[in-house]
């Protein structure tokens, strides 16, 4: 049993200051007011992941048993992410339905598991994927989505509107599948069209879809203007500090950070291959060989750590969007510490930052320091 004394909470349900939280055999057993003197310790929620690729060495589509997805998975953990919504990189109908029984299984075994994001393959704008994958989506394809969706729970699809009509959103949406637009050269008027059929999300805001325009809005300004909420990728490179606190400010409701991890996520791997394409891993950045960001070479919490410095604020400013915004998205709920819980929650203080996880404290982050913000 282990006892963390007067502690602050900051979950979905905003602060509880000055509780005792007791631990007993992997899960939360209690949750009381303190007696004891004031400490300086927040707990939070582990981060919640919509969009991971890949990590341990694996891409999702590289994986075959449950124990793959469950190497995947680990990955993160070990770097603050306690639930991971894996993501297939556009591929062929055959590997699709493969990943979908794979993690039908998966779900059974893997704790964390939280169903899957098909990134595609009904794109327009390729960015990594492979441009020979792209397609529109049939009546094949629909069937197979609301099967998945059954089967899983929770199923997300980034599409462009372009590559999909209105009643084919409208089926997903209506049967519970989250719609995200991504990927797309459509016009404003054509993305807010989509919106009101249902989609819901906006997968990487302004990474590879019409941009910003004072006449043409395109999809990014539909998504800043319509989405319930849109990905952001704070890792330095897919987008400029500028356009961090612009979508930010403009739309703080909205703001949900991914972090669109591939397979080198917790290892060493200087590169890999997606689709028969060499990925290198360089300074930060992973690249095709003409230079075309190929995901991300960061985790959800160096996101949530680098938004607040680019926001000028602590980092508990900034760690909501990271486990509390992506998880309200997949159940409508709040992502709240509770008894019962498994006992996986982020613990910091000015030394740094820790993660509780089963009884074992595992160390993810020293640079940035969580503190009480002065309210």
């Amino acid at each position: 049993m282990t006892l963390f004394r007067n502690v602050d909470i900051l979950d979905g349900d905003g602060w509880r200051r000055g509780v005792d939280i007791t631990v007993d055999d992997g899960r939360i057993a209690d949750i009381r007011d303190s007696m004891a003197i004031p400490g300086a310790r927040v707990i939070s929620p582990g981060l919640v992941d919509l969009q991971v690729n890949g990590g341990g060495g694996l891409m999702l589509g590289d994986c075959r048993t449950p124990e793959d997805i469950g190497q995947i998975v680990l990955a993160h953990r070990r770097l603050g992410t306690t639930h991971i919504l894996p993501t297939l990189i556009s591929d062929s109908f055959a590997a699709t339905a493969r990943v979908i029984e794979l993690l039908a299984k998966a779900r059974l075994s893997v704790p964390g598991l939280s169903g899957l994001h098909l990134e595609g393959p009904h794109l327009a704008i390729p960015g990594a994927h492979d441009p020979g994958l792209l397609r529109p989506m049939n009546a094949e394809d629909l069937a197979l989505y609301l099967k998945a969706k059954t089967r899983l729970g929770t199923l997300m699809i980034t599409l462009a509107p372009e590559q999909v009509s209105l009643e084919q959103i409208s089926t997903l949406a209506e049967a519970g599948v989250i719609v995200a637009l991504g990927h797309g050269a459509c016009t404003y008027d054509d993305a807010i069209a989509a919106f009101e059929a249902g989609a819901r999300m906006a997968t990487h805001l302004f990474n590879a879809m019409s941009g910003l325009h004072h006449r043409a809005p395109g999809l990014a300004g539909a998504a800043l203007d319509r989405a319930e909420a849109f990905g952001l990728i704070a890792d330095g490179h897919h987008l400029h500090d500028a356009g961090l606190r612009l979508a930010a400010r403009a739309r703080p409701d909205a703001v949900l950070l991914v972090s669109d991890a591939m397979a080198v996520a917790g290892t060493g791997a200087k590169g890999f291959a997606l689709n028969g394409r060499q990925i290198t891993r360089k300074g930060g950045q992973l690249t095709l060989s003409d230079g075309t960001l190929a995901g991300a070479d960061t985790s959800l919490l160096h996101c949530a750590l680098y938004l607040a410095k680019v926001l000028d604020v602590p980092p508990v400013e900034t760690l909501p969007y990271a486990f509390d915004a992506p998880w309200r998205l997949l159940t409508g709920s709040p992502n709240r510490i509770a008894e019962g819980d498994a006992a996986a929650f982020f613990i910091g203080d000015r030394n740094g930052l820790t993660l509780f996880d089963l009884d074992t404290l595992h160390h993810v982050a020293l640079p940035e320091h969580i503190v009480r913000p002065d309210d």
